[in-house]
């Protein structure tokens, strides 16, 4: 199979080939994602990856209304967490995410509805040859950067808004050449 990136390990091919670039519109896997991106800040992706079970059971599926209540000593259990990355700094980012995750959500009537505002409401379809063509931030992840910022979320910069818009479908990065961009083409799925 002709993938966008030459990985072996099978965690990694299985999410290029179901999750990456495939559009997400559900609440709770948009702050999942938000909040896996956020902690890749300095690491490779792969490294939280193979951590995702152990963030999803540390941080409650990413329940944002229980994140959202945690207080000093559930932060403090994170801290202790070998399963997650045990930043200080990310660890209470997350909190606060989920405070503000929650402002849109009220302000908005989903967080979809207002994250999904930066591409027009619909996935950016590119057409990149290889990977060297593949921009680490845009105009798009620009804007959603500097929106997030201003509302006080932290983890956010425009590196990490790209990563998220191409985790959660907002722009299709898979190269022309990937079998599995030509079978969600076919499939009309972005």
């Amino acid at each position: 199979m002709k993938r966008c990136w030459d990985v072996k390990e099978p965690l990694y091919q299985t999410y290029h080939d179901e999750e990456w670039g495939v559009p997400v519109y559900e609440d709770q896997l948009l702050f999942e994602m938000l909040i896996l991106e956020g902690a890749q800040a300095g690491l490779n992706w792969f490294t939280i990856l193979q951590k995702r079970e152990n963030y999803r059971k540390a941080f409650d599926q990413f329940d944002a209304v229980k994140v959202a209540n945690y207080e000093e000593e559930k932060i403090e259990a994170l801290l202790a967490n070998p399963g997650i990355i045990r930043n200080k700094l990310k660890v209470r980012s997350t909190v606060t995410n989920a405070r503000l995750f929650l402002d849109i959500q009220k302000e908005y009537g989903s967080f979809s509805s207002y994250i999904w505002q930066f591409v027009g409401g619909k996935p950016i379809i590119n057409h990149w040859q290889d990977l060297s063509e593949v921009p680490v931030t845009t105009d798009e992840s620009d804007a959603m950067s500097k929106s997030l910022k201003k509302r006080g979320f932290k983890f956010v910069g425009s590196t990490i808004c790209y990563s998220y818009m191409q985790a959660v479908g907002m722009v299709n990065d898979h190269l022309v050449d990937c079998d599995i961009r030509k079978k969600r083409l076919s499939e009309g799925s972005g």
